[in-house]
């Protein structure tokens, strides 16, 4: 497993997405900070810090928040024909690490999702792989993200 650590203030690479920045806005958040309260807003900040991250290293967003019934791929990005199926864990500082979060069965859940992916989206790249995004964040801090490629195999237990 190969393993790049970037630490950057990921607001440098902000895009013109309006409706993330619309988002942003609506996010309940603690008194004079920028951070959500609560741990859905900051899941969903997390999946905007990831996705800035992708497209500054070069990937293009194919699907966010894609759904097969209760499954769900975080996002879904393409470069050089390689689709990479991304799951993002966002945690304030505590005893678990964020790519620690990534339980057996959520890696099967998102090994499921990914074929039903494929299966609707038929010729799309050329090969695939798992990714986790792992984000730190605290409020007195910029977050710290952690991109492992290929975090796991399709057929991983």
């Amino acid at each position: 497993m190969s393993e790049a650590r970037i630490v950057q203030d990921v607001n440098r690479h902000a895009t013109d997405d309006s409706v993330t920045d619309a988002r942003m806005a609506e996010t309940r958040q603690h008194p004079g900070h920028d951070r959500p309260v609560d741990r859905f807003d900051l899941g969903r900040l997390g999946e905007r810090w990831a996705e800035r991250f992708l497209r500054h290293a070069g990937w293009a967003i194919l699907d966010r928040n894609w759904r097969d019934g209760r499954r769900e791929i975080d996002l879904v990005a393409i470069r050089a024909g390689e689709v990479a199926f991304v799951e993002v864990k966002t945690r304030r500082p505590g005893p678990q690490a964020p790519c620690e979060a990534v339980t057996a069965a959520q890696r099967r859940n998102l090994r499921f999702a990914a074929a039903a992916w494929l299966r609707h989206h038929p010729g799309v790249g050329r090969s695939f792989r798992f990714d986790v995004i792992a984000i730190s964040d605290g409020p007195d801090r910029e977050p710290e993200i952690l991109h492992i490629p290929a975090a796991f195999e399709a057929d991983d237990s």
